[in-house]
């Protein structure tokens, strides 16, 4: 089989969707090696009328060439003409539930439900159960259509050694309007007034989230190199993750893999990942959060609890596995498509 997978999320420099698209094409060589996973994007620099009109005409005419016989949409899009199984991954309904979760989604909101709801899609992977039911409620597609298939940790991301000395609070991730970064920081300051703990802030910032102004004990780390990732998350007296919604959580799932307490909050899909081993919070009460925060300052068996819960509930997931079950929705986009 030559399964062909969008890499337009590799351009980013960090965030769930580019981690997505390298983890998984990564483990999909590593378990298919009788395969072929080859990764396809539009030119930076469009030389013709076909490469203009990549998702026309120039991407089906690009898979041709490259004898393609499966197409992995990783990003929300597929070819607008259906010339051979495809297979798009909705991460999540963000762009159709709050329009100021994201400043530029037009594309997706506009293309991506005409792409499942017309079938250019043969099938759409999601990557929790919750978000899969979202998906066949909004969408009104068939349940056999869409499968969840979880993530998972990057298997690199191991307990490793604090980089620093001063305990800390961490959050990871893309700084953006529903991670409720504004909640989390209000409620650190009323716990700081009790606890002498900082809150390190670490992760892309989008272009619509507003700076944050410096202040004692907030830390804006930005992006960290990978070699990094594990210290930072390991080190944490304690992961904190207020996101008004997600499709999977993954950065809450590093953060176990790491061995680090996690607070977070109630939505779904993290619950699937994290209920029962995280301390689940919700999202827009910060009394509640503060209160989370003190707990974790003050008491540290409750803190090793939660990192002995969150280690063993992270082997539950690998990307091998993620693979595994992609490729199986690969060959029944096969079997509908023929």
């Amino acid at each position: 089989m030559r399964v062909a997978l969008d890499a337009t999320p590799l351009t980013l420099s960090s965030g769930g969707l580019a981690r997505y698209v390298s983890e998984l094409h990564r483990a999909l060589e590593a378990a298919f090696p009788e395969d072929e996973f080859p990764l396809v994007a539009a030119p930076s620099l469009a030389r013709n009328f076909l490469e203009r009109r990549w998702w026309l005409c120039g991407l089906n005419r690009e898979l041709s060439r490259r004898r393609v016989d499966v197409f992995h949409g990783t990003n929300f899009e597929v070819p607008y003409v259906p010339l051979r199984a495809s297979v798009l991954t909705l991460h999540d309904l963000s762009p159709w539930m709050e329009t100021a979760w994201h400043h530029a989604a037009d594309r997706v909101r506009s293309r991506a439900p005409l792409a499942i709801g017309l079938g250019l899609a043969t099938m759409v992977v999601t990557p929790s159960q919750a978000v899969r039911r979202q998906a066949i409620e909004r969408f009104r597609v068939s349940p056999q259509r869409v499968v969840a298939v979880p993530e998972a940790a990057a298997p690199h991301l191991r307990p490793a050694e604090a980089p620093r000395a001063a305990p800390y609070f961490l959050f990871l991730g893309t700084l953006e309007p529903r991670k409720n970064l504004p909640l989390l920081v209000e409620a650190w300051r009323a716990a700081r007034r009790e606890v002498a703990v900082d809150l390190v802030l670490a992760g892309r910032r989008r272009a619509d989230f507003p700076a944050l102004t410096p202040e004692p004990g907030l830390t804006i780390l930005g992006e960290v190199a990978e070699d990094r990732l594990s210290a930072w998350y390991s080190g944490a007296l304690a992961f904190v993750y207020p996101s008004l919604y997600e499709g999977f959580g993954l950065p809450v799932l590093e953060a176990m893999q790491c061995g680090a307490a996690v607070i977070t909050s109630r939505d779904a899909a993290i619950s699937e990942v994290a209920a029962g081993v995280a301390e689940q919070v919700d999202a827009r009460d910060g009394q509640a959060w503060k209160e989370a925060l003190l707990a974790a300052a003050t008491r540290p068996e409750w803190v090793a609890g939660l990192r002995a819960k969150s280690l063993q509930r992270a082997r539950d997931f690998s990307w091998e596995r993620t693979a595994r079950l992609t490729r199986e929705v690969y060959e029944e986009a096969l079997r509908r498509f023929a």
